[in-house]
């Protein structure tokens, strides 16, 4: 690895984690740095879920005080998230890398969609009484297709997962995204242990990466304050949508 192509990663990694502190998508700019290199789309796949962990982990920490007072309820969720992100990754790896460059366009052009959807698909805030423990296998299954989704892609996995756990479970907004946090590090975990095995990670550019990811979630607060999340939300549905033009042509 040239210093040149440490720095973009580093840098790519220090975006990413700006752009998920302040409105989420960072993953579109750290999967789009590592397959812009020559790192083949499986393992670029791979390695940006690793390089977007800590900041999955941290976000959970964040929530510490609503998890401990819903874990019980969160752990069928917890389960059918580690079974689907496990599924989804060993599909993701079924794949060769010709078979999976051709589906990345669409992944891309289908994420670039609903994290354009986001605003919309907020969750609404239901009365105490409903934010016990989901409707019946209504909340297990939308989560464990979401988490096939994360295993396999995980591009947009934060909005869809907020979107179906408004509709499945009950509580304010906070609570929501407490829940979609803890989920996202099952999810994103097991996905990892499955890359791993799989050899399928680019251990230099995670390891470039992380500390930029790190870095740059401390600075999307900074950036939050001062930037409007409208611009931050423009630049990531551009970015989206010229990795899918990129994809598109070079396919």
């Amino acid at each position: 690895m040239t210093l040149l192509t440490a720095a973009l990663l580093f840098f790519a990694g220090f975006a990413s984690g700006a752009i998920n502190a302040v409105a989420g998508g960072g993953t579109f700019i750290s999967f789009g740095a590592l397959t812009l290199i020559g790192v083949p789309p499986i393992m670029a796949n791979a390695t940006s879920s690793i390089a977007q962990f800590p900041g999955y982990v941290t976000s959970t920490l964040a929530y510490s005080s609503d998890i401990k007072r819903m874990w019980r309820g969160a752990l069928m969720l917890a389960l059918v998230s580690l079974i689907g992100s496990g599924l989804g990754a060993v599909i993701l790896l079924s794949l060769d890398n010709p078979q999976f460059r051709a589906m990345v366009p669409w992944l891309l052009l289908g994420a670039t969609a609903l994290f354009a959807a986001g605003p919309w698909l907020k969750p609404k805030e239901r009365h105490a009484e409903e934010a016990t423990a989901g409707k019946g296998i209504a909340g297990p299954l939308a989560q464990f297709v979401t988490a096939i989704y994360g295993g396999f892609f995980g591009a947009g996995m934060g909005i869809m997962m907020l979107a179906t756990l408004g509709l499945t479970q009950g509580g304010d907004y906070h609570r929501l995204n407490a829940l979609k946090n803890l989920l996202a590090v099952v999810i994103a975990a097991i996905a990892i242990v499955v890359f791993v095995a799989g050899d399928a990670v680019n251990w230099p550019g995670a390891l470039v990466m992380i500390p930029g990811v790190a870095l740059g979630g401390y600075a999307g607060v900074w950036i939050a304050r001062r930037v409007k999340q409208v611009y931050v939300r423009t630049f990531v549905i551009a970015v989206g949508l010229l990795l899918a033009g990129y994809y598109f042509v070079t396919a």
